[in-house]
């Protein structure tokens, strides 16, 4: 999916005032390789620590084909670093639903267990998981109680997650996946870095900056 759009005119203005000394040591440019938000977002984590959400959709296969990486990534983080990922819904379906799968495997201890066998599922396997009796059959296949699962996908708690998630997708603007937030300030992206795995890169000097103020 498409980064958001920025106009040659901005993008050319902050090029000309960060490019020099940042491509004089190496470093990624505001407006190019990352944005800083113009409105900082509040973030769920105690002070001294730097949240950072991966922003995914399980039908993106870009998404699918980051995590094994990005899971590495984040699993090799320093413990200052507070990692989690928020599911988007850029229209209701199948995305609405599949935020639901998502959260509702959470709330029941399975997300370690489950998060890549539904990429799996959905990009190797051919199957939508956008319908009761497809996610169902799915869920029991893999040892997860079905009556369990529906009432999690279905619960208020499920729904409010939901709501704060459409809260920071806003806020963060995100409208393409696989797209990395950093601590409320920061947005980077595939698109933006030129690659996923660069995107990662990027990521690190945010944390690093962040943790040096």
């Amino acid at each position: 999916m498409n980064r958001r759009d920025f106009s040659a005119a901005t993008l050319l203005g902050t090029a000309a005032l960060a490019s020099p000394a940042a491509h004089a040591q190496g470093q990624p440019v505001e407006g190019q390789q990352y944005v800083k938000l113009s409105q900082p977002l509040p973030v769920s984590v105690p002070p001294g620590k730097i949240e950072v959400i991966e922003f995914f959709w399980y039908g993106c296969p870009h998404c699918a084909a980051f995590e094994p990486e990005l899971d590495a990534w984040a699993r090799a983080q320093p413990d200052y670093v507070v990692f989690s990922r928020v599911p988007v819904a850029f229209r209701a379906e199948p995305f609405t639903t599949h935020q639901r799968i998502f959260y509702a495997l959470e709330a029941l201890g399975q997300l370690d267990a489950m998060h890549r066998k539904v990429f799996y599922a959905i990009h190797n396997e051919r199957l939508a998981l956008d319908k009761p009796a497809e996610i169902t059959a799915f869920m029991t296949k893999n040892g997860i109680d079905a009556s369990k699962f529906m009432e999690a996908f279905g619960s208020f708690t499920t729904q409010t997650r939901i709501k704060r998630a459409r809260v920071l997708v806003d806020g963060y603007k995100i409208d393409g996946v696989p797209a990395i937030g950093v601590q409320g300030r920061f947005y980077t992206s595939g698109t933006m870095a030129r690659g996923n795995g660069k995107a990662l890169s990027e990521a690190d000097f945010l944390i690093q900056r962040l943790h040096k103020t």
